[in-house]
């Protein structure tokens, strides 16, 4: 089991600011911290942090547009990145 403090450090670590003043975390890089991974996404969500799934978009129209949206983004995707609020890590 992982502390708070720890989790914050490890998410300050890896967070990137972006435009918009929140700051962004790659999913790869959590996975990357180790068996604490879980614990750090939970974290993250329970701060705020919401997830990005690549390829996710609104859907498309067309004859093809339900095999395009179901190719690009299957049902539950892990996200490949989180966005945290700019307050949880101020």
């Amino acid at each position: 089991m992982i502390d708070e403090a720890a989790i914050r450090e490890i998410v300050a670590r890896l967070s990137r600011p972006i435009a918009s003043g929140a700051h962004t975390i790659e999913r790869a890089a959590i996975l990357a911290e180790g068996s604490d991974c879980a614990e750090i996404e939970a974290w993250i969500v329970r701060e705020g942090g919401e997830p990005h799934v690549e390829g996710a978009g609104p859907p498309g129209r067309g004859l093809h547009a339900d095999r395009a949206t179901a190719r690009s983004a299957p049902g539950g995707a892990a996200p490949s990145r989180y966005v945290l609020p700019a307050s949880v890590l101020g």
